[in-house]
């Protein structure tokens, strides 16, 4: 049986096998001198001699964006950890069923925990980090500080150890700090986006030049949506300005692969479109000479109510009808019926119905590319030319979407003090009512008081959607003055989480009917250094006294439940997977995703739990290496799995 690795991914080695995959010349392998495992190398002489003239020199002058450390940054967003997230079951709500996520800690550290598993899964992710005005906290990466050091900086750390520090003004690194904490934030949330996925950041003036440059360097200035930036007109105060007025604030907007973004506002929206965004038939004109169609029984169109015509079509452009009834029922025509009608190129379109390829791409005589026909509420059929179903503007009006962030707060909790300058939900909904649709997954790595879990609850209330959010924060501890420490709310996760139950609670309440299979729940789960003791990674630099004081590679206060979830990281099972267990010889068995995985952490294990989850038929199976009860279950264990489930893969920890 394999070990599991029991870490992050390694970026660097991730790299290193892209350029294996081009150049195989170009890697070697030796042993790492630590773990003893194999590890890869790179001959950087071989690569450039494959690049020939593309490669260019250190001294060369070029275009570039750079500061003190980026290339700290950038070996940071690479690195591999050895941490996990455990399972908080008291803090979470419909815990077994939920597909939602709320996860506390470091979220650069979360982010690496979260690659591996949900590589392409994430459709959209919004993030409204710290704008670096001076008074806000910014991560400190460098935890390797001595306690002279801390005392120097006056900082503070968060739960988890990491160093956190207001980043005044007067800090000769202002901007560099900054820079070095979203940098690699960024890098690392590139790769979680689907093909078409998208992200928006919201920043103010200070940093939005800076954090531009950064995602043209990540995410490519050609996959900025349009010219990469909305403007959202706020109602920003005037303290402090004595001749500008600041009423606006920045949504960076970038297109893992921009092409393929697509807008889903009429999927979200139909009756504001009537069926889908459209556009109306011309009038008779020696241009457009009228056309027969003919509309085949049984043409199914989504969304139509049913409607009968006898004579004609619609009010103001008339579709005569030459032969049968047109009448729709559940949105599938009844009867075979032929129109009349002045629009150019009806028949192609037609033929999306006749044939029943909706969807299909059709090409007129002049190569423009029309797509599927729709009806409205009259039955008026119409046509458009092929684009996103409407287009979002870059400038977002205050009397469109008013700041009114600090009102949601106070709604649910009786007091817009217990959370300073949240943004609205209503924003967060227009950018998921245009981008996402039904059952993506979407994440905000700086969630705050929860404002994006907030709000695709009430986008998919009105959609009928199955949106999942991933929500991370760290557990910044709040100011003993504030309203919030007096509220009971030790920390930003707290507000965050107790948000999202009573939104999720107000929702339901409020439409009853509606919201019975209504997902407002969420999973807590908590970033943690790993399960694993030190041995697990480095046996060579454990002497031998010690080796033999730790019999078990496990740390001693870890369950069986905090094993799983960090299994299900590196095996790729979602971290909201359906988890089942089940009691074989008073042992506890985990079956995750329907036999995705399925793994037992109990000591003494024998062949008739072996046995038992063999016959499950798992695509993987774990079990820790000093399960076995004895050398006769260890001996069996292969030949067991080669009866009952040949293809399973077996892992140890």
């Amino acid at each position: 049986m394999d070990k599991l690795r029991m870490q992050s991914s390694n970026g660097v080695e991730d790299n290193i096998t892209k350029i294996a995959q081009l150049f195989p010349d170009c890697v070697t392998e030796t042993v790492d001198e630590r773990s003893g495992q194999p590890k890869h190398l790179i001959d950087f002489e071989k690569l450039k001699q494959n690049l020939s003239d593309s490669v260019m020199s250190e001294r060369a002058e070029r275009y570039q964006f750079t500061w003190p450390d980026k290339s700290k940054a950038i070996l940071l967003a690479n690195s591999p950890i050895n941490a996990t997230l455990r399972p908080c079951r008291e803090d979470s709500v419909d815990f077994d069923n939920t597909q939602n996520l709320y996860i506390e800690g470091d979220n650069l550290d979360v982010l690496k925990c979260l690659k591996e598993t949900y590589l392409h899964k994430v459709k959209m992710i919004y993030i409204d980090p710290p704008y670096n005005t001076g008074n806000d906290f910014v991560y400190e990466d460098d935890f390797a500080q001595s306690s002279e050091e801390y005392l120097a900086n006056s900082g503070q750390f968060d739960e988890q150890g990491n160093r956190m520090f207001t980043n005044a003004e007067s800090n000769g690194r202002f901007h560099t700090d900054w820079l070095n904490m979203i940098y690699p934030r960024l890098k690392v949330a590139r790769d979680l986006l689907t093909d078409d996925g998208v992200i928006f950041i919201s920043i103010d003036d200070t940093e939005v030049d800076n954090i531009r440059k950064i995602c043209d360097e990540i995410f490519g200035y050609q996959n900025r949506l349009d010219r990469g930036s909305m403007v959202w007109v706020n109602r920003g105060s005037t303290k402090g300005f004595s001749k500008l007025v600041k009423n606006h604030e920045f949504i960076l907007a970038y297109g893992k692969k921009e092409e393929l973004v697509q807008s889903y506002f009429g999927l979200n929206n139909p009756e504001e479109l009537e069926s889908l965004e459209h556009y109306c038939y011309n009038k008779p004109s020696p241009k457009n000479p009228t056309t027969d169609v003919v509309f085949e029984k049984g043409t199914k169109i989504e969304g139509q109510k049913d409607i009968t015509f006898k004579k004609h079509v619609g009010d103001e452009v008339q579709l005569e009808i030459l032969e049968g009834i047109m009448t729709f029922h559940n949105g599938i025509l009844q009867d075979t019926v032929t129109l009349r009608g002045s629009f150019p190129y009806c028949t192609q379109i037609a033929n999306y119905y006749k044939n029943k390829k909706l969807g299909k791409e059709t090409f007129d005589n002049k190569g423009q590319k029309w797509v599927e026909i729709y009806f409205n509420s009259k039955g008026l059929p119409r046509y458009r030319k092929e684009r996103n179903t409407k287009i979002i503007s870059s400038v977002i009006d205050e009397k469109g979407i008013p700041n009114y962030g600090s009102e949601d707060i106070a709604k649910l909790f009786g007091k817009k003090e217990i959370f300073n300058f949240p943004k609205p939900k209503e924003l967060v909904y227009h950018l998921l009512n245009y981008f996402t649709k039904n059952e993506d997954l979407v994440l905000d790595f700086f969630s705050g008081s929860g404002t994006t879990a907030h709000a695709i609850m009430n986008l998919n209330l009105k959609t009928n959607g199955n949106r999942k959010f991933i929500m991370v924060q760290l557990p910044e501890k709040t100011d003993e003055k504030s309203e919030a420490f007096k509220a009971g709310y030790k920390n930003i996760c707290e507000i965050g989480k107790e948000r999202i139950r009573r939104a999720g609670k107000k929702i339901k309440e409020e439409s009853p009917l509606t919201t019975q299979d209504l997902d407002t729940g969420f999973r807590v789960l908590k970033l943690d250094s790993t399960n694993m003791q030190d041995i697990y990674y480095s046996p060579k630099d454990i002497s031998q006294a010690d080796l033999f004081s730790q019999v078990d590679n496990v740390k001693p206060d870890r369950t069986g439940e905090d094993l799983l979830f960090q299994v299900m990281l590196e095996l790729g099972a979602t971290l909201d997977s359906k988890i089942e267990t089940t009691t074989v010889a008073g042992k506890t068995i985990y079956n995750v995703a329907e036999g995705y995985l399925v793994a037992c952490f109990d000591p003494d294990v024998t062949d008739e739990v072996v046995k038992a989850i063999a016959q499950m038929q798992p695509a993987y199976a774990v079990l820790r290496d000093t399960s076995m009860k004895d050398d006769s279950t260890a001996t069996n264990f292969e030949q067991i799995f080669k009866t009952y489930s040949p293809d399973t893969v077996t892992k140890i920890l």
